[in-house]
Formats: structure tokens, C-alpha cells, sequence
């Protein structure tokens, strides 16, 4: 007798890693990372060439650091033959780096080191930047584009000036290949399908006359592969949390 049976989902299909779910190699050019300088001293840096890396939204700038080359997302405004000055006596422009503790408060940073020596992990994006906000015993607090405030410590290195290629999402894609590639270049799946579309036997919030999940939404965090869907391990879901925060909001 034949068995017919569903074949997995794709909660679990991605939970194995497959190269279907990967940020793939090609057209990558080198990883964006500070070079391992000496920052007590001032070193001096020429922008050799601007790039496009497959999969990043900004420019890679090529700067070559005393027979050292380095790759690094490119700021608002810079140029191929432009000089940046890397170290704690650097002057305060846009594409120079410095250590924190060298940098004056309310100055408009990008490509900021979380621990030093990790090459640049916050605000590396496109147009993005954040504000050195003020200089504390614990270390430096800095303010992201969402609001948020972090503390970094003073010897962490970050690039003054904001990421250049702002606009990028404005272009439209105008067509769906387009639009599949550049999903594919960033490892993301496109298109997606919701569960309340498939049947039964694809999706636990399958099948039925009408589009509706037919049961609870919200799922255990120690559910198995194939049911840990919709809202994992949610602690406010439903119309009682929309009227709470009606009431916060009126307050």
C-alpha cells in the first residue's frame, strides 16, 4: 500500500541549512573590516578604488595603509584618490577614523566597532549613521538611527560621516527577476508563501474552506520542527493587548 505523506515545511526545511537558505560566495570581494593598525599613531591611507560587492548595499572603498589594503563600506562623499587618515591624532572629517575617546561628542559616526579589533559592526548599512551622544566612566554612549543607546568602550575605533548610497531603495525593481536576484544576493527566501494558502498537510494554519489559521496562533517555544510556527512563545496576542494599548496611549 502506498503512503502518501506531506513533505516537510519550510520552518524545517531551513532549519537544516541547506544552500537554498544561504548567503551565497559569489561576486564577494573581501570581508569590510578595519586593518590591525597601531591607533596611538596616525597613519595615512590612499582610496585606490570604489566597488560594488554582490550582496551589500553599500560601496566598498579600496585603501591601501602602508602596503596594507583594507576594504571598508565608503561614507557619504568620498572619492577615488582621497587621503584618510586612520589613528588618534587624525583630523575630524568625514572618512577619517579614530578612536572613540578622540572623537568630540555630538559627532555623526558610522562603522563602529562593538569590541575593539572586530573591524566595525554598528551602522554599516546604507545612509545610516549614529550620534557619539556623550563620553561616561563606562564608556562611550552612542545613539542609533532607531533611538536606541548603547555603550561602547573608549578604544573602539569608528568612522566619521555617515554611509553614502542612501537612496538605494528608492530605485524600483520593475520586474520580478530583479527582484528575485537581489533576495538571492542577500540570502533571503523571496517569494514567500503563507501557511493559511497551502494545504493542510504543508502547514500546520493549512487547509480549510477559508483562509484562517483555525486554531491558536501562538505556539510553545518548545514545540517540535513542524509546529513551531506563528507567534513563538508570544506573551500578549490578541484583541485584549490592542485595547491595553489603547489606554496606555489615551494616558
Amino acid at each position: 500500500m502506498l503512503c502518501r505523506l506531506g513533505k516537510r515545511i519550510l520552518v524545517q526545511r531551513r532549519g537544516d541549512g541547506g544552500m537554498r537558505y544561504r548567503s551565497h560566495n559569489k561576486g564577494k570581494i573581501a570581508p569590510a573590516s578595519y586593518p590591525f593598525l597601531d591607533s596611538n599613531n596616525t597613519v595615512t591611507g590612499i582610496v585606490k578604488d570604489l566597488l560594488h560587492e554582490r550582496g551589500r548595499s553599500v560601496p566598498l572603498a579600496k585603501i591601501v595603509f602602508n602596503n596594507k589594503t583594507a576594504y571598508l563600506p565608503a561614507v557619504n562623499g568620498l572619492r577615488v584618490n582621497q587621503e584618510i587618515s586612520i589613528g588618534s591624532s587624525s583630523e575630524i572629517q568625514d572618512g577619517n577614523i579614530l578612536p572613540l575617546r578622540d572623537i568630540p561628542e555630538g559627532t555623526s559616526i558610522c562603522n563602529i566597532e562593538r569590541t575593539f579589533g572586530d573591524g566595525g559592526k554598528i551602522a554599516k548599512s546604507a545612509g545610516t549613521s549614529a550620534l557619539l551622544y556623550s563620553k561616561t566612566v563606562d564608556g562611550s554612549l552612542i545613539r542609533l538611527r532607531s533611538g536606541k543607546s548603547i555603550v561602547v568602550q573608549t578604544n573602539c575605533r569608528a568612522t566619521i560621516g555617515a554611509m553614502s548610497a542612501a537612496g538605494f531603495k528608492e530605485k524600483p525593481f520593475l520586474k520580478a527577476g530583479n527582484k528575485a536576484r537581489h533576495h538571492q544576493a542577500y540570502g533571503i527566501l523571496h517569494p514567500k508563501v503563507r501557511g493559511v494558502a497551502m494545504g493542510s498537510h504543508y502547514h500546520p494554519f493549512g487547509g480549510g474552506r477559508h483562509q484562517s489559521p483555525h486554531q491558536s496562533t501562538s505556539t510553545s517555544r518548545n514545540a517540535p520542527p513542524g509546529r513551531k510556527v506563528g507567534s513563538i512563545a508570544a506573551s500578549k496576542t490578541g484583541p485584549g493587548r490592542a485595547r491595553r494599548r489603547s489606554r496606555i496611549s489615551e494616558v
